[in-house]
Formats: structure tokens, sequence, C-alpha cells
């Protein structure tokens, strides 16, 4: 198990070389995510892959950050958090009643010690969750999966991620996914 790989919260999707964990259906292991504590060892996890999985966990905020302390516990240091959500100004994202929250690169940012003592000396206005959850997290990769709507306004700038990012500043449904990299810091 020096190599355990989890695919929380997994549904239908099984993932080969994973330990596939879900509350519903049949995984290899069946979880409830908003139960603690997690079943693993602290620093015993090198991989978790959550795909469509993180903006379902959490409605109360008490819950959510803790969520985020229980992955912190697992991971061994340099440990990968593969992370997929429905971008927070897409309609999927609305529309589904049980997605509890947005999440988003800057949200997830609040959970790098770096970051937060960056903002603490020159007083930004962010909550410093790093520090007061004892966590620390690097956000090393974002990447945005456009949507149909982007590819119809803009069929000769499909792949301007800058112009995509920018666009999605002013108006929504522009990006389908947001998928992002969370490394372990120990």
């Amino acid at each position: 198990m020096n190599n355990l790989r989890l695919n929380l919260g997994c549904g239908a999707n099984h993932v080969d070389g994973y330990l596939n964990i879900d509350k519903f259906g049949k995984p290899d292991l069946k979880l409830d995510l908003e139960t603690f504590p997690y079943p693993w060892e602290d620093n015993s996890v090198a991989e978790i892959r959550m795909h469509h999985v993180l903006e379902h966990l959490g409605q109360q905020t008490e819950v959510y950050l803790k969520i985020i302390q229980e992955l912190y516990r697992i991971c061994k240091a340099g440990a990968k958090i593969h992370i997929t959500v429905p971008h927070h100004r897409s309609d999927r994202f609305f529309h589904d009643p049980t997605h509890v929250r947005p999440i988003t690169p800057v949200g997830l940012s609040m959970f790098s010690k770096r970051l937060n003592n960056e903002w603490k000396a020159r007083s930004k206005a962010f909550t410093l969750l790093a520090l007061y959850l004892n966590v620390d997290f690097e956000l090393t990769d974002v990447a945005y999966t456009p949507s149909e709507v982007w590819c119809e306004r803009y069929p000769n700038n499909v792949s301007d991620m800058e112009l995509l990012v920018k666009e999605s500043d002013i108006y929504c449904n522009l990006i389908k996914d947001v998928k992002m990299t969370l490394v372990t810091v120990k």
C-alpha cells in the first residue's frame, strides 16, 4: 500500500489502479465522505482523484473544512489531488440540486500556507484557512474545459484560454469544467 491511490466519490466510474470509493452504488469500498475520520492512516495516500465530487460535499462549512483536513491528514508529502468540478458560473453547477458549494481555484488557494503568509504580510482580505486549519496544499495546475456556448461564440478562438478566462468574468456558461491539481506540502 506504498502508493495508495483513491478515487473518492467514484460513482459508476471505477478507475483501474485506484481504490474506488463511494457512498452509493458498487464501489470497492462504501464510505460517506462526510463521516470522519477517514479509514486511512496519516501520510498513507499518494494520489487522490475527485471527479465531480467536491461540489457535492460539505454543505455546512465545518464539514467542508473537515474534509480538507482529512485529505491533508491522509496524504503523503507531495501527494497529488486531482479535482474536477463544474465551473461556478455555469448553469451545470446551478441545475443540480445536490451541488452544495462552488469550488474555485481561489478558494482552493486559501489552503496554501505560503499564500496565507504572503496575504497576511500584505494585509490582504483573504481568509487564512491553511493557517487556521493547519493544512498546506499548493495549487499547481488549473485547466478549463470550454463549453459548447464558447465554441459557438468564438469558433476562431476556441483554444485561446486567456480570452476564455477573461470573457468568463463577464459572461456565464463559457466554461464547462475546471480541472485543478493540489499538491500536499508537509
